[in-house]
């Protein structure tokens, strides 16, 4: 007999990432555009499927619960190479 475990989808289709978002289809279909303009994953190109990380990645930026890459200083870097020499 097989092992049975639970599968928790990451891609999933257009209903449910409209859900996620607490919109309708058409909803959603609708506001697309506006949201991939402002970084909202686009669909896999083969499957259609959304990725649900990449989509609670996207609404965590946007909430800024997520700290922005911070720029490195390239002075540390050429600094230590020149020490090097």
């Amino acid at each position: 007999m097989a092992i049975r475990f639970p599968v928790e989808p990451r891609d999933i289709p257009p209903d449910k990432a409209a859900r996620r978002l607490h919109l309708s289809l058409p909803e959603f279909e609708a506001a697309r555009p506006r949201l991939e303009r402002r970084g909202f994953p686009a669909p896999d190109p083969d499957t259609g499927m959304y990725d649900l990380k990449a989509i609670d990645a996207w609404m965590d930026k946007r909430s800024h619960l997520t700290a922005p890459a911070a720029a490195r200083d390239a002075r540390e870097g050429a600094l230590a190479r020149i020490a090097n020499l």
